[in-house]
């Protein structure tokens, strides 16, 4: 039975290889997500996840990164409409960036927070609002995931084996069960999947 939630859920975001693996042994080279991300299965799987939500969450550093290409992608010519719609959606959303460093966002409707992840997302669904999505920032989705605070888990699995490299399930997590919502296969035998937890 999938909980009956009556706030705003905590979505996840990240892609995996099929080894579990969030990045290769060197963290800035994503070249190997790149065939994959531009799949139709996974634009429309990162566009079922935005449309719903009215706040992005991330780390310092995927704030950076996110922050300083997207908004690029709005007007450029021959983009997909979806890229373009998560851009624009990006640029215009409340995004929360979590910082023990930062003092001040340099973005756009952005707020920095210097707290423990949990108890940043506590005071989020305290507030009115759409889903919560955690997009691709690892660090942030473990500690949801070790203090079970992730309503829902969206994955793509790309079918490639990186041998080494941080993994994102990492042994200690809380036992639990998750019900599957969703799943689609797509071009280079990409897999979008989405999991809610159950309770």
């Amino acid at each position: 039975m999938t909980e009956q939630t009556t706030g705003r859920r905590v979505v996840t975001n990240m892609a995996l290889s099929l080894d579990g693996r969030y990045a290769g042994s060197d963290p800035q080279d994503m070249s190997w997500v790149m065939p994959y991300a531009v799949t139709g299965v996974a634009r429309d799987h990162l566009t079922s996840l935005w449309q719903p939500a009215t706040t992005a969450l991330l780390g310092r550093v995927n704030a950076e990164g996110f922050l300083g290409f997207w908004p690029t992608v709005i007007g450029m010519q021959g983009a997909d409409p979806r890229d373009e719609g998560f851009a624009k959606w990006l640029v215009e959303t409340d995004k929360v960036v979590l910082s023990s460093t930062l003092r001040q966002a340099p973005w756009e409707r952005t707020t920095v927070v210097d707290k423990p992840t949990a108890q940043a997302v506590a005071d989020l669904k305290a507030t009115d609002g759409g889903d919560i999505l955690v997009l691709s920032s690892a660090s942030v989705i473990q500690a949801l995931l070790t203090a079970d605070k992730v309503d829902r888990l969206a994955l793509t699995v790309f079918p490639v084996v990186l041998g080494d490299g941080p993994r994102l399930f990492q042994d200690g997590l809380p036992v639990g069960r998750w019900g599957l919502v969703s799943q689609a296969a797509g071009e280079h035998g990409t897999l979008a999947l989405v999991y809610d937890r159950l309770r």
